[in-house]
């Protein structure tokens, strides 16, 4: 059988990762690092794919970004950050949505690569959660940042941007128990996305510290749409709120425009009698009315900063850049749509 990166990877004890970074011969390794692996390589007699590492070659000019997300908002924004970036750094951009739950997507997405002849890559969620597309590309020898919900740790420090959604829904909730609710509604996004885990997680975090129990026929599991945040909002409420909810917490503004949407249909004020909060700050949380306090999350800012970490890595030492961040958290914005209970 052919032997794989992730077979050097288990013999010298270290991540896929690593062995990339040796195998591109980074600046940024550690000589007893390096010696660990190649020997490891050579026991192995691992051969990379060199033509497709050649891809990776600063002597490209052309970077990509790969998404997945239905959100048209999240994507512009996003699209903007990284083509700042590649402005200010002589780079073309080049944009390529993907379909995760396609069969053929690694397939489309290594053609993409090769015809394109890109020095590295931005992935945004989902794809960046998929560890069988990033062990493709530490195969290929190809330069990427991820940007990721959660948070961080060492071993990715070089390789990633996060976004600490759990800190934001945390805020959001204890904002919303803090105007005297306790029963509070949660309407998740899509659950192949790290995000709904992570905000769901803040959520409940900040109920168990308010000495608030947690109550699972209040969380409802949609999609990041404004028609899952319709149905959602019908679903927790339904005839007459019989569990008492006074506030929906939406994954994401679109759920909680939505459910704004659904709660005028039903003759709910907002928020006198019911509070809604979002997520990410997007045009949606302004269009509405009431409009809706949410979590800013400055996407654009975001992926200009995944692009400043894929050029440090592709230019090695060349690149001096050190104001890079790599933690965001998404932070509390209060707007009319959400106020004291009246329970």
């Amino acid at each position: 059988m052919k032997v794989t990166i992730n077979d050097v990877a288990k013999l010298a004890g270290v991540s896929m990762k690593t062995v990339s970074r040796v195998i591109n011969k980074e600046p940024s390794v550690r000589k007893k690092t390096y010696d660990i692996v190649m020997d490891a390589v050579n026991t192995l007699n691992y051969q990379p794919n060199l033509a497709a590492r050649n891809l990776a070659g600063t002597s490209s000019f052309t970077v990509g970004l790969v998404y997945d997300n239905p959100n048209a908002y999240y994507v512009i924004d996003m699209q903007n950050g990284v083509l700042s970036r590649c402005k200010e750094e002589g780079y073309e951009l080049v944009i390529h949505p993907c379909n995760y739950l396609d069969g053929n997507m690694e397939e489309d997405f290594k053609t993409m690569i090769k015809r394109s002849r890109l020095a590295g890559l931005v992935l945004t969620p989902p794809l960046s959660e998929q560890s069988s597309i990033i062990e493709m590309l530490d195969e290929m020898g190809i330069h990427y940042v991820r940007v990721l919900s959660g948070r961080p740790t060492e071993e990715d420090q070089d390789t990633c941007i996060y976004v600490n959604d759990y800190a934001a829904a945390y805020e959001i909730t204890s904002h919303l128990l803090s105007l005297g609710h306790k029963n509070i509604g949660f309407l998740c996004g899509d659950k192949e996305h790290k995000s709904t885990t992570e905000r769901l997680e803040g959520y409940q975090a900040a109920l168990k510290d308010h000495s608030i129990s947690m109550n699972d026929e209040l969380i409802y599991e949609g999609q990041y749409s404004f028609e899952s945040g319709v149905e959602g909002a019908k679903a927790l409420l339904g005839e007459n709120n019989p569990k008492n909810i006074t506030a929906l917490l939406g994954g994401n503004d679109e759920m909680a425009a939505g459910a704004l949407f659904a709660s005028r249909l039903m003759g709910i004020e907002i928020p006198q009698q019911l509070s809604i909060t979002g997520f990410e700050d997007s045009p949606f949380s302004r269009q509405t009315w009431p409009k809706l306090t949410t979590a800013h999350q400055a996407n654009d800012v975001i992926s200009q900063h995944a692009a400043r970490l894929l050029f440090r890595k592709t230019r090695g030492a060349r690149n001096q850049d050190k104001d890079i961040i790599t933690t965001f958290t998404p932070s509390l914005v209060v707007r009319e749509s959400s106020g004291p209970t009246s329970a």
